[in-house]
């Protein structure tokens, strides 16, 4: 898989296109375990075990490649310790706090309309069926 470059050029930050850096980032960041850690890490240090019951149904694997996804887009900072075993925590860096506003807006409009949302699935269901 070939990563794209940032080059400076207009096209980079279209979302609508669909070979754009801004889709791709977009696409990596906008998914529902990097949501989910970026709202269990809020404005704390976790460690790898107690970062994962925090985001409950990952798997280890899932939680490994999320935060390595956003440690490599400079959302979360990974902090490794000399000791035996090695200690390692993570927390969010200033641009994962800035996203973290995004999120914590994502979960107050899903707890919002969370009843509204239901009712209209039962409706569409009852009409399909």
């Amino acid at each position: 898989m070939a990563t794209k470059q940032y080059t400076g050029s207009p096209e980079d930050a279209d979302l609508r296109r669909a070979d754009s850096l801004a889709r791709e980032i977009f696409s990596d960041v906008a998914n529902k375990w990097a949501l989910l850690i970026i709202e269990a890490l809020g404005d704390r240090t976790l460690r790898f075990s107690e970062l994962r019951p925090q985001v409950e149904g990952i798997s280890h694997k899932m939680l490994t490649q999320n935060l390595r996804m956003l440690e490599r887009y400079g959302l979360v900072e990974r902090k490794v310790y000399p000791t035996v075993p090695p200690r390692v925590e993570y927390s969010l860096t200033e641009p994962g706090r800035a996203l973290q506003a995004t999120v914590d807006a994502m979960c107050g409009w899903t707890h919002r309309y969370l009843a509204a949302i239901e009712g209209a699935r039962r409706r569409f269901d009852e009409d399909a069926g």
